[in-house]
């Protein structure tokens, strides 16, 4: 049985990327929610089971990506024959020996182009995908699901009938490998793969959980997004059959990972069935200057390296000084001290403070270079921190 876990930190301390990234680096079926767009059962708003439904699409596509990745030869081959096919005239029947050697002989020089990317601008014919139709998500039973599938499939069967679209060579790769897709991977059988998935390691991170917990001297109890949810939870959270579009997923053994700041609520102000159902607590110090330090140069995709791609495209070059990295973490780890603690999200903030008259004269500095250093981080921030107002209103 899963140990469902309730994780309990300020905003901005990682606890959502830490699930994220677990889930990426084990290949399993995630989806994050927010607890607070829930409703109960017999209110507008989203039921709690369709958080479920969800899941069970994730899995399939990613079900679906690792099935195309082992057939990627079938599809690139099934691809090349259909753009082939399209660009060279076809053998009449009957058509003599030498003929059909020709035929092979010419077949052979247009993989040989096609594979050298000398077709790509060349226009084809292609038909087009049917688009995906969708009725209203209910918890409807399996039998009906499939009528629903083939009520969807005719419906676009219909609509798409007979439609082609002429695109270069290029553009038709990712249409027919689509098709290829659609036309070699079983899908019963992924359909069945996914649901395996899904009960054996998907992941369901609830945020904001906090949100929905009542605390006892509330008026709020009879919010239909607050305890009703809850109890709504309950069934989904110990074990029961949820009905999909790709068939009925059991959720006994789906991890749940419930987070929340818990700022103007505690755990305790759950209600006691849904606390007993995460037994892991853990709580999350907040970031300190260091970790902020970390965050800030470590990750591809780190406010450092996106500041600099975005000025790249003006053509100007950001050089950030290590003393100066240091100083955007120190700055943040204080601001967060002295107002709110926001986690993070305080550097981005402080970078924008830092490089605002940068980013808007960026169009007239192409081909300068930036030099970011301790100086102008002090310049930049040093009053503002100071002052308890301005760090609340400007960072």
């Amino acid at each position: 049985m899963p140990k469902n876990i309730l994780m309990i930190g300020s905003t901005g301390v990682g606890k959502t990327e830490i699930a994220r990234r677990l889930s990426r680096m084990m290949k399993l079926p995630f989806i994050k929610v927010e607890a607070s767009k829930f409703t109960e059962v017999g209110f507008v708003g989203r039921d709690v089971e369709s958080m479920v439904r969800d899941l069970a699409m994730v899995s399939l596509q990613l079900v679906r990506e690792e099935e195309n990745t082992h057939n990627q030869e079938k599809i690139e081959a099934y691809v090349e024959n259909k753009i082939i096919e399209k660009l060279l005239p076809p053998l009449p029947e009957g058509a003599s020996e030498q003929k059909k050697a020709d035929y092979d002989a010419a077949f052979a020089r247009m993989q040989e182009r096609l594979a050298r990317g000398e077709l790509d601008t060349l226009m084809i014919e292609v038909n087009l995908p049917a688009p995906v139709i969708e009725f209203a998500g209910s918890n409807m039973p399996p039998e009906m699901a499939h009528v629903q599938e083939s009520i969807i499939k005719v419906i676009g069967g219909i609509n798409q009938k007979g439609k082609t679209k002429e695109v270069t060579v290029k553009e038709a790769r990712k249409i027919l490998a689509d098709e290829a897709s659609d036309t070699l991977l079983d899908e019963e059988k992924l359909k069945d793969l996914a649901i395996a998935r899904v009960e054996q390691g998907g992941i369901i991170f609830i945020d904001e959980i906090d949100k929905i917990a009542v605390p006892i001297n509330s008026t709020s109890r009879q919010d239909p997004s607050k305890e009703g949810v809850q109890r709504d939870l309950l069934p989904i959270v110990e074990g029961s059959n949820v009905n999909t579009r790709i068939g009925t997923v059991a959720t006994d053994h789906i991890l749940f990972i419930a987070a929340g700041a818990f700022h103007l609520s505690k755990p305790s102000d759950l209600i006691p069935e849904l606390q007993g159902r995460f037994p892991l607590r853990v709580e999350l110090d907040s970031l300190d200057e260091e970790a902020l330090y970390r965050i800030l140069t470590e990750p591809k995709n780190s406010l450092v390296r996106q500041y600099q791609a975005l000025l790249g495209v003006e053509g100007v070059t950001l050089v950030f000084e290590e003393a100066a990295l240091r100083a955007v973490a120190r700055y943040s780890a204080l601001a967060n001290e002295k107002t709110e603690d926001i986690g993070a999200r305080r550097l981005q903030t402080i970078m924008e403070t830092i490089l605002d008259e940068v980013s808007f004269d960026a169009d007239e500095r192409d081909g300068e270079t930036m030099v970011i250093d301790e100086a102008l981080i002090e310049q930049k921030l040093e009053k503002i921190v100071e002052s308890e107002d301005a760090t609340r209103y400007i960072l």
